[in-house]
């Protein structure tokens, strides 16, 4: 069954997914990408470059690169790098930029933490895909401003968004929908992912290179891996039901009326990757009975269709005949069925991953024009509201589910 899926998801990585950000997203005027294209792919040249679009284009670039050597992926994978360089780093005050207008001038200057976690994940990718030294120190440097500037050692965790200069800022939230806390699973998610990845630099592990940074670094990181860890286990997975929660005070005081499957089932199998990362078996073996309850508490979201839910609110009763199943969802979805099926033997978790596949090869994938709709009906309904590409709407998830079933069925047959 990985077999089959492994090259299923190879045609659809290379054929649709990237070829469509090959081909309609480069921005020959201003250098970079574009900043939007809609559901009906038509193109809007003059929207705003985000942070989080960019960084995730690299990262998608490189590690494509690096499982599929494809060079055409390098050179979008160095495109994407060096317009973050030239334009979203803040040179003066560190960090990066939110937000930029079509032509690459600031429009959002805030720092979002969140947006600077993925600008890490990007450039450490880079270097394990090519050993780009200026990638690698620049990931650190952000690490750096991270640490010096959001972290909070009182609580532990790490503050949403600040100003320009890292001052208190009153809007923190990512986006409209979510709540104005100072403290989000969201974000602690997304910075556990990419220090992850850049301790996995470090340690040049598999990499057969002498790795930048010094002990120390390697040293922080590994402490800030086993913080995030602990932060997830004691602050952010809800003891009563095994869910994640969502929001947060300074205090940690949280909101415990949201169910979100998606993070769900995605901070289950990013946890355990870090734990694997870490190589701390004491940790693994007190961490790894709340990942398992954290995956079993998302398939709760499982539909008859093989999809899993976005969401539930307090009140719901989690019946999704008219909802809407969303793209990264299942992406997420997928990878840690699999993920579970890996690590603790759960042969019908593996069945449950090719069903999700087949619900979203049959109604999220535009085999005509390419990419992925935001989000489908179980009958089949598109929703045609939503972007193709855009600030939320990147070539990340779905690169890396196929990414992780290509790599994680080699590893297999091995």
């Amino acid at each position: 069954m990985m077999e089959t899926l492994k090259e299923d998801m190879r045609q659809v990585l290379e054929e649709n997914i990237l070829r469509y950000w090959l081909t309609q997203m480069v921005d020959d005027e201003h250098g970079g990408f574009y900043g939007r294209r809609d559901a009906c792919d038509r193109l809007w040249p003059d929207a705003p470059k985000a942070a989080v679009l960019n960084a995730r284009i690299l990262w998608a670039f490189a590690a494509a690169y690096r499982v599929l050597g494809r060079d055409e992926y390098r050179l979008a994978a160095l495109r994407a790098k060096n317009y973050i360089l030239d334009h979203f780093i803040d040179c003066q005050e560190g960090g990066v930029y939110w937000m930029l207008d079509s032509e690459g001038r600031p429009l959002d200057t805030k720092k979002q933490t969140y947006a600077i976690g993925f600008t890490i994940y990007g450039l450490s990718e880079l270097y394990r895909a090519t050993g780009d030294e200026q990638a690698l120190q620049e990931a650190l440097r952000l690490y750096h401003d991270v640490e010096r500037h959001a972290y909070d050692p009182v609580s532990g965790g790490y503050i949403e968004a600040l100003t320009r200069q890292w001052e208190p800022i009153s809007d923190m939230r990512l986006s409209e929908k979510d709540e104005n806390g100072s403290r989000t699973m969201n974000t602690h998610l997304h910075i556990l992912e990419p220090y992850t990845n850049l301790l996995r630099c470090l340690s040049g592990a598999g990499q057969g290179r002498t790795a930048i940074g010094t002990e120390e670094d390697a040293r922080r990181l590994r402490a800030s891996l086993r913080n995030l860890i602990s932060i997830f286990t004691t602050r952010i997975q809800n003891p009563e039901n095994g869910h994640l929660d969502l929001f947060f005070d300074d205090q940690w005081r949280g909101r415990r009326d949201i169910v979100s499957y998606g993070h769900d089932i995605e901070a289950a199998w990013l946890l355990t990757e870090a734990l694997e990362v870490l190589g701390d078996e004491g940790l693994t073996r007190q961490t790894m009975p709340l990942v398992r309850r954290l995956a079993l508490a998302a398939e709760e979201g499982l539909q008859p269709s093989g999809a899993l839910l976005d969401e539930r609110r307090k009140g719901e009763d989690g019946a999704a005949e008219d909802a809407m199943f969303v793209w990264w969802v299942q992406c997420e979805c997928i990878i840690g069925l699999v993920d579970q099926w890996q690590h603790f033997g759960d042969a019908e978790a593996l069945e449950r991953a090719h069903r999700c596949w087949t619900f979203t090869r049959e109604h999220l994938i535009d085999w005509e024009h390419g990419e992925w709709y935001w989000s489908a009906k179980a009958d089949g309904t598109r929703n045609l509201e939503e972007d193709k590409a855009g600030p939320w709407k990147c070539p990340y998830h779905n690169t890396r589910l196929c990414l992780e079933v290509i790599e994680r069925a080699q590893r297999e047959r091995a």
